[in-house]
């Protein structure tokens, strides 16, 4: 059963402007926020400051990935870039885990040795800086694509100056109203926590795309179960491989199934349900059959596990 294998851009190109202004409007805004954060002596200001340097990097990682991702295959990549996204967005993960770390090291050392905090000026840069993390958040959001993990991973590390900001600005105003320090370094530790909460679960996606795991929302048992169920020919299903490159998810499988009177309608039902019930529109499927006598022609009979293997092989793209 044929495939078309040409790449749409347009995603890619609506990802790609997506990512490059929530790059540009971070990039300014964590400028701004080492700056305020520096004179007003916040670690909470600091702490968002901080995340929105990661994010800055994060946010340009992701971009370039998006533009790699595009190129075509070769006859070394066959595949493509596709899976730089996923690098990227582990990559990303791994950072936001390891400042918020830190972030958490340094409230530490400030409840040990607390410092002066100018409330004024951390209330105005804080309040500056979640006016630009709403923007990037509301740009990575848009649309349809915000099941792409590279741009989940460089939403997530927006996510996380926005939460920063939202703290700095509540330990500003504690801090105006009440002159009790100790509130930024405890909310810069809510809002790190909060974000590694995330981070953790993103790392974890990642990281069982990049060891080519089955996606977790597929039940591989289920999907035998519910195929031999859809098209009654099918006998046994083994050697089920299904695993994701760049969010689009490849299988291989083999079945065996009684003779069909025609082969490429049967291939193209199997096809048509791994399509239309999983969304999986590349998969290669090796069908085994031999002649069929006795008990073990009744379709609705099944003996799992007994194999036969003079292969009748389909390899459809």
């Amino acid at each position: 059963m044929p495939h078309d294998h040409s790449h749409a851009h347009l995603p890619q190109d609506a990802n790609a402007r997506r990512l490059l202004i929530a790059f540009s409007v971070t990039a300014i805004f964590m400028l701004l926020e080492v700056i305020g954060g520096i004179l007003s002596g916040s670690l909470a200001l600091l702490a968002d400051a901080g995340h929105m340097l990661t994010d800055a990097a994060a946010l340009l990682v992701a971009l370039l990935a998006v533009q790699f991702a595009r190129r075509p295959p070769d006859a070394h990549r066959t595949f493509g870039w596709l899976r730089l996204t996923t690098l990227a967005a582990f990559v990303n993960a791994l950072a936001l885990v390891v400042i918020t770390l830190f972030i958490f090291w340094e409230a530490i050392m400030r409840f040990r040795h607390p410092e002066p905090v100018a409330g004024g000026l951390m209330l105005t840069i804080a309040f500056a800086g979640l006016v630009a993390n709403l923007l990037s958040f509301w740009v990575l959001h848009r649309g349809s694509e915000e099941k792409n993990l590279n741009v989940r991973a460089a939403a997530l590390h927006v996510m996380g100056d926005l939460l920063g900001s939202v703290g700095a600005i509540i330990a500003a105003l504690v801090i105006l109203w009440t002159g009790w320090t100790p509130v930024d370094p405890i909310l810069s530790v809510l809002v790190s926590a909060l974000v590694l909460r995330s981070a953790w679960r993103l790392l974890k996606e990642s990281i069982n795309e990049l060891l080519e795991g089955a996606p977790r929302s597929v039940d591989i048992d289920a999907l035998k179960r519910k195929l031999s169920r859809a098209v009654p020919e099918v006998r046994d299903i083994h050697h089920v491989h299904l695993w994701l490159v760049g969010e689009k998810p490849l299988m291989t499988l083999h079945v065996r199934v009684v003779p069909p009177h025609d082969h490429d309608a049967l291939l193209g039902r199997i096809h048509h349900f791994l399509a239309h019930e999983y969304q999986i529109a590349h998969a290669t499927v090796q069908m085994e059959y031999q002649p069929c006598s006795g008990l073990d022609c009744d379709l609705s009979l099944t003996q799992p596990g007994h194999h036969h293997h003079d292969h009748g092989h389909s390899h459809s793209h």
